[in-house]
């Protein structure tokens, strides 16, 4: 354990350095067009959050997909390329009156961390999952944002964690 006690540094709960966390990172995002306006906004304020912390335009791939179940296998696609340092996802499912909410927000959930831990690139998740539009539209620039900084503070992590290998 104790080889890893400069790995705290990189606590990212009072970021010493917000403007430069991100340079030089590579970050994939995949997002749903399912729920445009919602999906936008996340997009929208990941990739403000990501540039604000020094995360490079050309070091941003976005991928346009139907919808959440898609998610997974393009961000496997882009994970496999080993072109990343972290992935994003980035979708809404939100309540109907069927049994289709449970399915989406389970399967693509499942399939996420299937994806992250078989490929060992971080995948930060923000497919929302909530019971009607406005939730969505209040929670769609902190999720996003919190995407960003996820993505970044476990891109971090892991590298570190392999230079000490």
């Amino acid at each position: 354990m104790a080889r890893y006690e400069t790995l705290q540094e990189f606590d990212f709960s009072t970021p010493a350095e917000p403007a430069t966390a991100g340079r030089g990172l590579r970050i994939g995002i995949v997002v749903s067009r399912f729920n445009p306006d919602i999906c936008q906004g996340l997009s929208d304020a990941c990739v403000a959050a990501l540039r604000e912390a020094g995360v490079a335009d050309s070091d941003i791939t976005i991928a346009s997909v139907p919808g959440a179940l898609e998610i997974p296998l393009t961000l496997l696609t882009l994970a496999q390329s080993q072109r990343y340092d972290a992935l994003i996802a980035l979708g809404a499912v939100i309540r109907g009156e069927t049994y289709h909410f449970e399915v989406v927000s389970n399967d693509a959930c499942r399939a996420l961390m299937e994806v992250q831990l078989d490929t060992g690139v971080p995948i930060a998740n923000g497919i929302l999952t909530t019971e009607d539009d406005d939730q969505a539209l209040a929670r769609m620039t902190t999720k996003g944002i919190d995407c960003a900084r996820a993505a970044i503070e476990m891109a971090t992590l892991l590298n570190a964690l392999e230079e000490q290998r």
